[in-house]
């Protein structure tokens, strides 16, 4: 006969299971959009929204392919149907392909980063003038980076509510989330000019008087007559100027982030302890 179980004896460890930690930490600060005037969100769909319609460009996209009846016939009733069904597929096609699908001026499309990855993209190549985000995002953390983001690049930047419902129908797509204009543009030259003034400015605490240091840089001469002025300059007031810059890019301080918990790795491996009897012998 099998012998029945013993009982676990009192000097007997159990095994616990290991408990499940998530590390985190906790930020400070509470990053988000600034608010934006009532006539202002007015003014920015209003000269968008004619400035799209003006230029004509949409995006075409391919309708689905009408599908073949099954029709259960035999002999030369057959045959003869299925000829009908390939000359009314042929006319369908012809007539497809005189709409050509894609965006109606690829020129203009390269004006612009639609979308919030594309406008991520975009910032971090510092190739944008101006971004504009939708309000009706959902969850709020797909369009938060891009504070940060435009900030760090002196790009203005804000949050235009109903920015979806009155352009995604003007351009043909489903929803714009994020509209970035790039620096190469031509055709949205007055916009943006339009635009930026009313834009509200960004606060970051890590980040502070970076788009005004930027705007005032805009302000003064323009790239071919500072190259002109390095190339007469001499090598003494190139250094002092250059160490200005450093000095003036040295006064963003950037604050501290408060731990609110530590917790120990509970799965970290300890020796066990050692018994009286052992260490007695």
């Amino acid at each position: 006969m099998a012998a029945a179980p013993q009982a676990p004896g009192r000097g007997s460890v159990r095994k616990t299971r290991p408990l499940t930690v998530k590390t985190s930490l906790d930020n400070p600060y509470t990053i988000c959009w600034s608010a934006l005037e009532r006539e202002d969100m007015h003014f920015i769909l209003q000269t968008l929204e004619d400035r799209f319609k003006s230029i004509g460009l949409e995006k075409i996209e391919d309708k689905k392919r009408s599908k073949k009846p099954f029709l259960k016939i035999q002999g030369r009733d057959r045959h003869s149907i299925d000829v009908g069904i390939n000359e009314e597929v042929k006319e369908k096609k012809q007539e497809d392909n005189q709409k050509v699908s894609g965006w109606t001026s690829v020129c203009v499309r390269r004006q612009l980063a639609i979308g919030v990855n594309e406008v991520t993209r975009a910032l971090e190549r510092n190739e944008l003038l101006l971004v504009l985000v939708c309000k009706s995002v959902k969850p709020v953390i797909i369009t938060s980076h891009l504070i940060q983001l435009s900030l760090s690049r002196a790009v203005p930047a804000c949050q235009v509510p109903r920015l979806s419902e009155r352009i995604s129908p003007v351009i043909g797509l489903k929803c714009v989330l994020a509209l970035g204009f790039k620096k190469n543009t031509t055709d949205f030259v007055n916009e943006v000019k339009a635009i930026v003034p009313r834009v509200p400015s960004l606060n970051v605490p890590w980040l502070q008087d970076r788009l005004e240091d930027s705007r005032e840089n805009s302000k003064s001469e323009s790239l071919e007559s500072q190259d002109k002025d390095i190339l007469d300059t001499s090598y003494e007031d190139l250094a002092k100027h250059k160490r200005k810059l450093t000095e003036s890019r040295q006064s963003i301080v950037l604050q501290p982030l408060k731990i609110k918990k530590l917790i120990p790795n509970p799965n970290k491996k300890r020796k066990p302890p050692r018994n009286k009897k052992t260490t007695s012998k």
